[in-house]
């Protein structure tokens, strides 16, 4: 409500009737109160202002107070416990809000915006102060103080740690002072709040050690560790389960590698270990060997060379190549005085199986080497490293010496594709170049092989096995073929000597300018004595022997061809080619075959397999000429074959009826023949019949005889190895029954005199233990319990039996005498 005569504004609270005047004026409808309600709070803007009793201070005119800019926590307590209207000038800043409940294992951050002094705590907060509301609690807020954020209690579970940082210089929960930045360790298991200039960095988990694993640590700076061992900075270690089952990395200790391995090597196995620790320090450059069965922990800085190797065990043909990186004494090659071997760095040996051999620091294993067994056609390639000279070796078996390596022979690609071609029959893999070289000269050929170490050649003739020598090699022919002949179309290490043929195409043409194609074939063969080194020499005189053969009898066909008219030479083309080629004799006779003095090739015959005019037209004019030649030709034969057959039936008929009258005389002269054999044969017949079965009774009875006295020696030899075996056995069994008769009887004694040791020592051990007092007393006790039973019955004496049990009269007896003379059962 204004009033405008003093200009001074008011709040008018109900309940009650409100009558507005003239100099007044309603600012705003009527409001309802703000409550708040427990456990609740508001923030009020602009609040008015109060003395130090609480009451709302006003100005000289009447107007409230007002602290603008500034803001006021009210709850539900004191005069706000009730509704409450706002002041004129006051504002509800947000929402009626709830008290914050900070539950247990939390905490807010707290942070001072402005100077105060907290009266309940009595402590003092300046402006940028930090600190912690921790719960269970509800925390009530002041405008002086910002919630930074909320905290959780960070929970620590057994094998854990919390690692912290200080952001400033701070006294932990534990009272150690800790500089701003330095780090510790919070090992207690549980919940724990961090403190608010303290900084959790992270959880670390603890390392479970076993048998087989460690933890690699270094150290980021000197301290003194859990196990109150010292270490300098950049030290390194392991910890392994016999300093503890479970390790956490301290704040100064950095974890390497994280687990290391236990490494186990068997009876079998060994290690070399570089950088190894001897005597608790690292020796760096230095080599251990380590030998099976033997468990360990690799220690920091040390690597193993070449991993867990298994021991070398060398067969009988097998052996190492070792070479010495070091001088050293070799303990396991003796001299021939007994003292150790020495090697010099540099140094190559040879160990022979059969062994075990487990390499030494100082030695290097360069190869593993077998016995190579080589067969008559089979050979290597050895070279001397030493004197760099190669030799092959073949037809045995063969070990490398330390000073040997094998070489390998490389041949000229044309010569490697014609030796594989060879294997591909043979279905062989890639040539080890290692191996001599093997060539199977077939069949009447012959393989040039030049030495060019000694700077000679030689030839092989086929069927042979050709093995190179490590400074040989193939001869390569580069021969012409196809057809019409082309050069270097055919490659091949081997010269076939015939006989065989070729087959060339010549164009010809003759006198009258007829150019004809002509197909000649060409038997041919190699005259040579194989014995003879010259003539085999001869044979590679001519790189090219086709094609030369080949121009050379071209160059002479076509001379003679070109001298003769078309008609001539297809009437006689045969003779004037042989003519041409092989010449003719002084006595006007074509020679036999024409040689080549060169490399002793010799043609013994030549076959015109076609011959076709290259002109269209002289062909069609051939064609018609040689159908009326082969007419004409055809009919002469007719003729000829007629006559020739009626001659010949002629002589056959006369032959026939000669032949019949002389196989008649024959059968007659055999006739004869034949009836006196068999009047012979039958006087033969029953004389060797009588003959016979005399001589056989008379050996019937002579082998009766025999075997008669033969079977009876064979009975009584029977009967008497019979008898022997019979006397034998029983003499045997006699013996074996009388040994065993021995052994019971022996037994027997033993087990009777046994029992009585036994029986006496336990009878003397039962009066031993239980004494000759006690002895004594059970035998009084006996009579004097009976004696005191019976007179407590009233009974003198009994005697009760089942009519089975035997009596001992004896102590019925007793009993009786000590009841009177008439004694009487009760």
């Amino acid at each position: 409500m204004l009033d405008n005569n003093s200009n001074v504004t008011r709040v008018e609270t109900g309940p009650q009737t409100f009558t507005r005047q003239d100099h007044q004026k309603v600012l705003g409808q009527p409001e309802p109160m703000i409550m708040i309600p427990p456990r609740h709070y508001a923030i009020i803007s602009n609040p008015v202002a109060r003395d130090a009793k609480g009451n709302v201070v006003y100005s000289a005119d009447g107007q409230i107070k007002l602290r603008h800019g500034d803001e006021e926590v009210r709850e539900a307590k004191g005069p706000y416990a009730e509704p409450f209207a706002l002041f004129p000038g006051e504002k509800l800043s947000g929402k009626v809000t709830p008290l914050a409940v900070v539950a247990p294992n939390t905490a807010l951050r707290l942070k001072c915006i402005r100077d105060f002094t907290d009266v309940e705590a009595k402590v003092h907060h300046n402006a940028g102060d930090e600190w912690l509301f921790e719960g269970p609690g509800t925390y009530v807020p002041r405008v002086e103080v910002q919630v930074v954020e909320s905290l959780k209690a960070q929970l620590i579970k057994p094998l854990q740690a919390l690692k912290l940082r200080a952001r400033k210089a701070v006294t932990d929960k534990t009272g150690h002072e800790r500089k701003a930045g330095e780090e510790w360790l919070v090992k207690t298991p549980g919940a724990y709040l961090a403190g608010v200039d303290e900084e959790v960095v992270e959880v670390l988990n603890a390392f479970v050690l076993t048998e087989k694993k460690a933890i690699h640590l270094r150290a980021t700076r000197t301290f003194v560790d859990v196990f109150k061992k010292e270490r300098k900075a950049g030290e390194e270690w392991l910890v392994t389960n016999k300093e503890a089952e479970t390790h956490i990395p301290d704040i100064y200790e950095q974890v390497v590698s994280g687990e290391v391995k236990l490494t186990t090597l068997n009876s079998r196995q060994y290690c070399v270990v570089l950088d190894p620790w001897i005597e608790g320090k690292p020796k760096l450059g230095a080599k251990e060997l380590r030998k099976g069965e033997v468990s360990f922990f690799l220690k920091p800085g040390e690597r193993l060379e070449n991993g867990i190797q298994n021991v070398v065990v060398l067969g009988a043909e097998e052996a190492l190549l070792l070479k010495a990186k070091e001088a050293f004494s070799d303990n396991q090659m003796l001299s021939k005085d007994g003292k150790p071997t020495q090697h010099l760095a540099g140094d190559r040996w040879m160990l022979y199986g059969p062994a075990d051999f487990t390499p030494p620091v100082e030695v290097e294993v360069i190869e593993k080497r077998k016995s190579i067994p080589l067969d008559e056609n089979e050979g290597i390639y050895v070279r001397d490293i030493k004197s760099g000279k190669v030799r092959a070796v073949t037809a045995e078996s063969y070990m490398l010496k330390p000073n040997e390596e094998l070489w390998k022979k490389d041949l000229p690609k044309i010569v490697e594709e014609l030796l594989a071609k060879q294997s591909e029959t043979e279905d062989e893999k890639e040539r080890d170049k290692t191996r001599v070289i093997n060539y199977r000269a077939p069949h009447n050929s012959a393989v040039q092989i030049y030495d060019y170490k000694e700077k000679k050649s030689r030839v092989v003739f086929g069927p042979e096995m050709v093995m190179l020598g490590p400074d040989e090699q193939f001869t390569v022919l580069s021969l012409s073929g196809d057809k019409p002949k082309r050069p270097h179309v055919i490659k091949t290490l081997c010269l076939f000597l015939g006989p065989d043929f070729m087959t060339d195409i010549v164009i010809v043409e003759t006198a009258d300018h007829a150019r004809l194609s002509l197909k000649l074939s060409y038997n041919w063969r190699f005259d040579l004595d194989k014995t003879k080194q010259a003539d085999a020499h001869k044979l590679f005189q001519v790189p090219d022997f086709v094609g030369d053969a080949c121009k050379a009898i071209a160059s002479r066909v076509r001379g003679a061809v070109a001298s003769v008219t078309f008609d001539a030479f297809h009437r006689s083309s045969a003779r004037i080619i042989r003519t041409a080629v092989f010449g003719v004799s002084a006595k006007e006779k074509i020679n036999e075959e024409f040689k080549f003095a060169q490399n002793g090739l010799v043609f013994t015959n030549i076959d015109i397999q076609s011959v076709e005019p290259v002109d269209q037209r002289t062909r069609d004019s051939l064609q018609k000429s040689v159908q009326m030649a082969i007419e004409i030709t055809t009919k002469s034969q007719e003729a000829q074959a007629r006559q020739d057959s009626a001659k010949l039936e002629q002589e056959a008929l006369g032959v026939l009826e000669r032949q019949k009258i002389k196989d008649e005389a024959e059968a007659e002269r055999a006739k004869t023949a034949l009836l006196q054999l068999q009047a012979e044969s039958a006087a033969i017949e029953s004389a060797g019949q009588a003959t016979a079965e005399a001589k056989a009774r008379a050996k019937a009875s002579q082998i009766e005889g025999e075997a008669a006295v033969e079977m009876a020696e064979l009975n009584a030899n029977a009967q008497k190895i019979k008898s022997e075996a019979e006397l034998a056995i029983k003499k045997a069994r006699q013996v074996a029954e009388i040994e065993h008769k021995k052994r019971l009887n022996a037994l027997e004694i033993s087990k009777a005199k046994q029992l009585s040791d036994i029986d006496s020592l336990k009878f003397k051990e039962i009066v031993s233990s239980i004494g000759p007092q006690t002895i004594r007393s059970m035998a009084e006790a006996g009579p004097q319990m009976q004696a005191k039973l019976l007179a407590g019955l009233g009974l003198k004496s009994f005697l009760i039996t089942d009519g089975n049990s035997p009596i001992n009269l004896f102590n019925t007896a007793n009993g009786l005498v000590g009841g009177g003379a008439n004694p009487s059962p009760q």
